[in-house]
């Protein structure tokens, strides 16, 4: 092994351990994996940021653009008001529509957002039988990871295998290249979940009798709000009148947090302020929504001469029309992860007050300095519009219980019919290879920002950045390992070991270490090591490189025994009651099946001797 190849190594190894340890950002682990490939003299500057520049990566985020106008435009979310009109109240045909649905909506968008779309659905149609949730959201999320076997765009590792494979001077793969095999193992999944996989979940197939909980009651109570909700008039005499809310500091000299604010108007009107600002200035009469114990109350009442209110039926009635509230979960990929609700300024970004968190299914007390994790269920309240955008911001949130009142949660619904053709139009540009792919999803990227389906800025803020960084950061590893001659080294070993057992046992090696590798390290990264490495031991046994680079394509998108290694697992953990071991238990099976099932169909498929 030369110097130079122990280096790639030893950063690999310590790459690996950032990327299990959790500690460190899979975007700063990919920078540094750079910074160390460039002062260990193992690469050029311009070689270790080559990624940057990759078609990979500009596609990567296009699609994201283009997922982003499937939600905006409501396309996403009209199916899932369908699944749950048709799968009505029985469990096998909701669990077979839901997951064939998502996993064909998944195979042209990215499958986090499919699960986040879908979440709220499967809990709305809990919530109004008595099917138990926990029974149908984890078959949710792994026919979302099976929707990337489906297409080329599904997901990034079969971006990184065909593009690794027209470097080798093969050709690439097309649009439906996957689709036979994908189609095959969504056919076992589901049948699997069907016929056992549901069954070793935890809980049985009826819920524990429970009500509709989307009344602000039933939600307040969820978190532990009740009795913590106060009016407050604000009297003429009382000294608190012309100043602003920051000025005041009711919030941190008596623990009241004004979330709301009435205001009388001329001819007897009665305004609504939701989420006031720190600049709101209090005039006499002023009522105050607020928040706080009722000791707390009692003391600012007294010492402020405010006026505690009764609420009425008539005061909820009126809040109706003008507040809303919503549980949502913060998103594994989240920039308010490690945040706190006041370093993120909750309340400024979105104009929402957060009444409430719940970890691991306790309401936590102290909560505003509190970081987040994700997981985490924030009970949020403010005005119609911020509760409807919350839908839309797929990024940071997945909301999980919608108020029924919110009749339009789509920013763009009447642009549905146009996001339906430029997905068509991108979908038959890159199947029939009349422009290469990356162009086809560029162009349905620029396509929806000038039909209005999403603004120029929307379609930014649509891109995670990070994943766009951690995939740049990763590729040149692969491009290190061949000049140094850690690929030959590998390849090797593997061969020496396997090569006389067979193409099969050698598809069997690379599922298996992708899949395990996946364990630990983002798909796109485990792509990125495995795919040169299968590439050259397919040219040394002399045979197809399709076969060996089509095992680590599907076992990269096969984390089904582990709810940290994707956030498309991670996002239904919390919902669906799950514990780790429940994901071990049904995800194995699966796995085995999926590679018996690649095993078996990717040779009739793509040949080992063409």
């Amino acid at each position: 092994m030369s110097t130079d190849a122990a280096i790639v190594f030893g950063i690999l190894g310590v790459a690996g351990v950032l990327f299990a340890s959790g500690r460190v950002r899979l975007d700063i682990t990919a920078i540094l994996v750079v910074l160390a490939l460039i002062l260990s003299d193992v690469l050029t500057p311009r070689q270790a940021l080559a990624g940057f520049g990759d078609p990979v990566v500009i596609l990567v985020a296009a699609l994201l653009i283009v997922g982003e106008m499937m939600t905006r435009t409501g396309v996403s979310h009209a199916m899932g008001a369908w699944l749950m009109r048709a799968g009505g109240g029985s469990e096998t045909r909701l669990l077979m529509l839901m997951m064939v649905t998502a996993g064909v909506l998944g195979s042209v968008m990215s499958s986090t957002a499919v699960v986040a779309v879908f979440i709220p659905v499967v809990l709305t149609i809990s919530a109004k039988t008595d099917l138990n949730a926990s029974r149908l959201l984890m078959p949710l999320s792994f026919a979302a990871l099976v929707s990337g076997m489906l297409t080329l765009i599904a997901t990034t590792p079969n971006l990184v295998v065909s593009a690794e494979l027209e470097a080798k001077g093969f050709e690439p793969l097309g649009f439906f290249s996957f689709t036979p095999i994908g189609a095959a193992i969504l056919a076992v999944a589901v049948g699997y979940m069907w016929l056992v996989g549901r069954h070793l979940l935890p809980g049985g197939e009826v819920a524990p009798p429970k009500s509709d909980a989307r009344t602000f009651a039933d939600l307040a109570a969820g978190f532990g709000v009740t009795g913590r909700l106060h009016r407050l008039r604000v009297r003429a005499d009382s000294p608190l009148v012309g100043l602003t809310l920051g000025e005041t500091q009711i919030g941190s000299r008596y623990g009241v947090r004004a979330i709301g604010m009435e205001r009388r108007e001329r001819r007897g009107r009665v305004s609504m302020v939701s989420s006031p600002g720190p600049d709101a200035e209090l005039h006499g009469g002023d009522v105050l929504i607020a928040v706080a114990s009722l000791d707390a109350v009692t003391r600012v009442v007294r010492e402020e001469q405010l006026e505690a209110l009764e609420i009425t039926e008539r005061d909820r009635e009126s809040w109706k029309r003008e507040f809303g509230i919503a549980v949502v979960l913060i998103h594994p990929d989240s920039r308010l992860e490690g945040e706190t609700l006041r370093s993120a300024e909750f309340r400024s970004t979105h104009h929402l007050q957060a009444l409430g968190v719940r970890r691991r299914g306790e309401v936590i007390e102290e909560y505003l300095d509190l970081p987040l994790e994700a997981g985490d269920s924030l009970l949020v309240f403010g005005g119609w519009p911020a509760i409807s955008r919350l839908q839309g911001d797929t990024h940071d949130f997945v909301v999980l219980s919608l108020p029924e009142e919110l009749d339009d949660v789509a920013p763009a619904r009447h642009r549905a019919p146009a996001a339906l053709a430029i997905l068509g139009g991108m979908v038959l540009l890159a199947a029939f290879d009349v422009v290469p792919v990356v162009v086809a999803v560029l162009l349905a990227a620029l396509a929806a920002i000038f039909a209005g389906c999403l603004s120029t800025e929307e379609g930014y803020a649509s891109i995670s950045w990070s994943s766009i960084v951690l995939i740049a950061g990763m590729l040149p590893i692969a491009d290190a390992l061949e000049r140094t001659g850690g690929v030959d080294l590998l390849v090797e070993v593997l061969v020496d070991g396997l090569g006389e057992a067979g193409p099969y046992f050698l598809m069997t090696a690379f599922f298996f270490v992708t899949a395990g590798l996946g364990l630990v390290l983002s798909n796109t990264a485990t792509a990125v090591l495995i795919a040169p490495i299968a590439m050259r031991a397919a040219d040394v046994l002399a045979v197809s490189p399709y076969p060996l680079a089509m095992s680590v394509a599907i076992a990269a998108s096969a984390a089904f025994i582990t709810p940290v290694s994707t956030p498309v697992v991670t996002l239904v953990v919390a919902p669906g009651g799950y514990r780790f071991m429940d994901f071990v238990r049904v995800g194995t099976p699966l796995l085995v099946l999926t590679w018996l099932t690649t095993l078996l169909v990717v040779p009739l498929v793509f040949p080992f001797y063409p």
